[in-house]
């Protein structure tokens, strides 16, 4: 039986939102079922097991998360440099705040990848391809900086998104954070350093 490629993509949107709100533990076939608003029974014919929901949920996130590309045109049509640089990293920013839930989700994958083997194994691969790609798009394009600039702003937009979706009275001005980020991290010019 060929299944809806739609209610596929609902389900997995309404898993994540059930996991963001819920925890892992909350993340059931039957509360998926019911963020969808679809009849009971109708996730666990999507997916066989609640591993491969998570694996499933681990590889959307990012879809959803995606830049939009008019964005990146944009960035990318302006000169290439620390501004340019600072632009994508406020877009980060912008994209997890407009999508908390898909976050904080991905948090939860994050800690559940670290008692599921399995889940861990394949969350590792996307989690490795994502930040690959991110380099790449990095060096690619010219953007000043090489790897380890890449490396050094995911980790620190990471820590910054961290505290400003789950603790924001902490940290204050959080674009002028960006800003600064930016300025230490990133060279003045496209290259290797």
């Amino acid at each position: 039986m060929r299944k809806n490629e739609d209610r596929r993509r609902a389900l997995v949107d309404a898993a994540v939102d059930v996991l963001a709100t819920e925890g892992a533990r909350g993340l059931t076939f039957r509360a998926v079922d019911t963020a969808a608003g679809v009849p009971a029974g109708t996730a666990s014919n999507y997916f066989p097991s609640r591993d491969e929901l998570l694996s499933q949920v681990g590889a959307h996130i990012h879809v959803r998360l995606a830049p939009d590309p008019t964005v990146v045109a944009r960035t990318l049509a302006a000169p290439r440099d620390r501004a340019a640089v600072a632009r994508f990293m406020h877009d980060i920013l912008d994209r997890v705040t407009a999508d908390r839930a898909g976050y904080l989700a991905l948090l939860e994958l994050r800690l559940e990848a670290t008692r599921r083997p399995d889940l861990h194994r394949t969350f590792t691969a996307t989690m490795r391809a994502q930040l690959d790609d991110s380099v790449a798009f990095h060096v690619d394009s010219g953007l000043p900086g090489d790897r380890r600039t890449v490396e050094l702003l995911y980790i620190a937009m990471t820590g910054l998104i961290v505290e400003s979706l789950t603790l924001p009275e902490i940290l204050g001005d959080t674009r002028a954070l960006i800003d600064d980020l930016v300025d230490q991290v990133v060279p003045l010019v496209a290259g290797p350093r």
